[in-house]
Order: structure tokens, then sequence, then C-alpha cells
């Protein structure tokens, strides 16, 4: 099972506060723990949300919304890409992380049988495709 690990923003990630020196190494001993347990698929903090923007969908009509985006609880500061075997265990790898003063969410990432028959033979070769064309990149 994949699940994605999401870092919330907090006033410090939004204002472009960079982590301490000490936090950057505690958190790269954790990466490296999540590489030698073969868990860690892809892991990257984000810039503010002022170097960011939105496109709210209305139909057919796009709007771009730049950020700055003011409420700080719903919003994404970094996220690890990681492949356990539950969420349990997802859960006791999150509690590990180096972090104080944080919240961090975990969602199960959908796998294509999750999809069931909409999920079509083509559909399923195009997304083949697609994945080996970007493990292929990597």
């Amino acid at each position: 099972m994949r699940f994605m690990v999401i870092v919330k923003a907090n006033a410090d990630s939004e204002a472009g506060v960079m982590p301490s020196q000490d936090l950057l190494t505690r958190m790269g001993h954790y990466n490296e723990e999540l590489v030698k347990a073969g868990v860690l698929l892809a892991a990257d903090g984000l810039h503010p949300t002022s170097r960011g923007a939105r496109v709210r969908f209305t139909g057919n009509r796009r709007d771009v919304i730049d950020g700055p985006f003011s409420e700080t609880k719903e919003l994404i500061a970094g996220f690890w890409m990681i492949q356990v075997r539950s969420l349990a265990e997802a859960i006791e790898w999150v509690k590990r992380v180096p972090m104080e003063d944080s919240e961090i969410e975990i969602r199960q990432v959908f796998e294509a049988e999750d999809f069931g028959v909409e999920f079509t033979p083509e559909a399923r070769e195009q997304e083949e495709r697609i994945r080996a064309h970007l493990t292929a990149k990597h």
C-alpha cells in the first residue's frame, strides 16, 4: 500500500522560515531510515504559498488565484510517499518524524484495483505505459 504523508503548513513554513540545522540533520537521519527500510518512494518540502498559485475550476472557467493563501491549517508544507503494508505501519513511521509543533496527515493512495470495472483494460494499459515512462525517466 502506498501512502502520502502530508506535513501541514504553519505560520513559520508560510513565512518562509527555513528549518534549523539540527532539524535538517534529524530529518536526514529519519529519511535515511525510511530508505534503509525500503519504504520511501519520494519526499520533498514545498515553498510557501506566496510563491504559488491555485487554479479554480467552475464549469469551463479557469480562475487563477495567486498566493499567499490565508488559512494555513489547510495548506501543505511538504510530503513523503511511502510504501508499507498497512495504515498502522504508516502511522508507526510517522510517529518517528523528528518534528515538534506540527500536524501530519496520512492518506492512502488509490491503486488500479480500487477503481473496479470502471477502470477498463484500455485505461489499465494506458496507466501501465505512463508508469513505465516515469520509471524510465528516473
